[in-house]
């Protein structure tokens, strides 16, 4: 193994180490920062960042219908991913959370074969089964769990929103992806996104208490926005430089272990044995999906968890 594989995989495992814990900052930010705040100002800030990039290398030339899919595209992520996220992680733990976002590419294949009409194979339909009957035990074996849409299910349900509107962005995107840099196309993303949230936050800006918001939650609204968002890109982008695709993929498993970890000691979250199981029936159809289920691997996947 050389030195560049080897600093590839270092990439990699920085980039899942930032997405693990972007959960759990979320749920400390949103201690006393407001939901459309928090996600306006992470995206501003990373979209500023963005932009001097972009200034300094040139700014991208685009057509105007490929600036208007971009911004449909940031509809579906940031935009809609991050509210469902954000929303319902104010009702679920930072670990089911997690777990639940590692179905994505669960969602990208069922999407693909409804509206893409690609073939998906026999090991993917049964991750995919395995999958979603491990979420299904993680859900009905949590000590809160109740048919009423309300508290954890309703959280669970609104980051199911975040999976789908994940999906939709990965498989609307791969074109865009395959014509322009990671760079322009995810900086662009990331500015409209944050325009997106503008709306949401004028409204929420008269409730807002700035006095209030704590050092612990602005302290990780500068994790999420330097390590979770930008960091985390850039490692990934590298290492995708260096690694096959499915290899990079595969390793995206590994968020919610350190969810699950980072969660147990920042937070003092708790998953049950009976969901532990669950969760690890999550991961290992989620890995047959990602190494025999499908054909390509969507690269697009991780560049905003």
């Amino acid at each position: 193994m050389g030195d560049k594989e080897i600093g590839a995989y270092l990439a990699l495992c920085w980039a899942v180490i930032f997405w693990g814990v972007s959960f759990v900052a979320t749920k400390i930010a949103l201690e006393s920062i407001p939901t459309f705040t928090l996600v306006l100002t992470r995206f501003a800030l990373a979209g500023c960042v963005f932009l001097i990039l972009m200034l300094l290398r040139g700014f991208p030339r685009l057509t105007l219908k490929e600036h208007a899919r971009i911004m449909l595209i940031a509809l579906c992520e940031p935009g809609l991913y991050f509210t469902f996220e954000t929303i319902g992680l104010q009702y679920t733990t930072a670990s089911m959370a997690s777990l639940i976002i590692a179905t994505i590419p669960i969602a990208v294949l069922i999407l693909s074969a409804l509206f893409l009409g690609e073939r998906t194979r026999l090991a993917g339909i049964i991750g995919m089964v395995i999958s979603l009957g491990g979420i299904a035990i993680l859900i009905t074996a949590d000590p809160e769990f109740d048919l009423a849409v309300s508290g954890r299910l309703l959280g669970n349900l609104l980051i199911f929103g975040a999976v789908l509107s994940a999906a939709f962005y990965i498989i609307s995107a791969r074109s865009l992806g395959r014509d322009h840099s990671a760079m322009e196309f995810t900086g662009l993303q990331t500015i409209y996104g944050a325009l997106l949230y503008v709306p949401a936050f004028l409204w929420e800006f008269p409730e807002v208490q700035w006095a209030a918001i704590s050092l612990r939650s602005a302290a990780a609204l500068g994790f999420l926005t330097l390590f979770a968002t930008i960091g985390a890109f850039l490692c990934y982008n590298h290492a995708l430089t260096q690694l096959p695709a499915t290899r990079a993929a595969v390793s995206i498993n590994g968020i919610p272990v350190v969810t699950a970890l980072s969660a147990w000691v920042l937070l003092g979250e708790r998953l049950t044995g009976v969901q532990i199981g669950g969760g690890i029936l999550v991961l290992v159809g989620v890995f047959l999906t990602n190494i025999h289920g499908t054909r390509e691997i969507p690269q697009e996947l991780p560049k905003h968890l």
